[in-house]
């Protein structure tokens, strides 16, 4: 009996093919990792900068006890200046504004922290989102060596993913 050969198509020996394919493999995990970090990384700034706000309604409010001690300050001075425990209630007055003030200095103090937090993780953020975008250049550009089999492709391709790797672990170190 004879023997058939039967060939696919593309099924020959491509070794540059098979690189190729490898490193468009190693750019989309890389991609994966940028786009979790950049996730989570903007993730963190949204919480960061929720704790800012809610910091900045505790000041208002501090600060807001502390204007209706001196209102009622006054009007005790208006009112009851000549009536019994007039000096007692000034000392009252007095202390809990001190109180307030001092609550108030130390909630704009972890509000305004918060904040350059949240600004933090946001510049962060946009680092791993520009690393994010070249990777997925790259990645797209290595996989079209794979339609057109030229080499300038993978080549662009991996200096873009180079420099998006680069410009994302500046994310990590910014």
């Amino acid at each position: 009996m004879a023997e058939l050969e039967i060939h696919h198509e593309g099924a020959e020996h491509d070794p540059t093919g098979q690189r190729v394919g490898i490193l468009a493999a190693v750019l989309a995990v890389c991609l994966a990792i940028v786009t979790i970090a950049s996730h989570r990384t903007h993730t963190e700034a949204i919480i960061k900068k929720s704790e800012s706000n809610d910091e900045w309604a505790h000041y208002q409010a501090s600060r807001i006890k502390f204007h209706n001690l001196e209102l009622g300050e006054r009007l005790t001075k208006l009112v009851a200046a000549d009536k019994p425990g007039f000096k007692e209630n000034l000392d009252q007055y007095k202390a809990e504004k001190d109180k307030y003030a001092a609550q108030a200095k130390e909630i704009q103090e972890t509000a305004e922290h918060r904040s350059q937090e949240s600004e933090a993780a946001e510049r962060r953020a946009l680092r791993y989102d520009f690393g994010e975008g070249l990777l997925e250049i790259g990645l797209v550009l290595t996989s079209m060596y794979f339609i057109a089999r030229r080499m300038l492709f993978p080549v662009i391709g991996i200096i873009a993913g180079v420099a998006g790797v680069v410009v994302a672990i500046t994310g990590v170190l910014g």
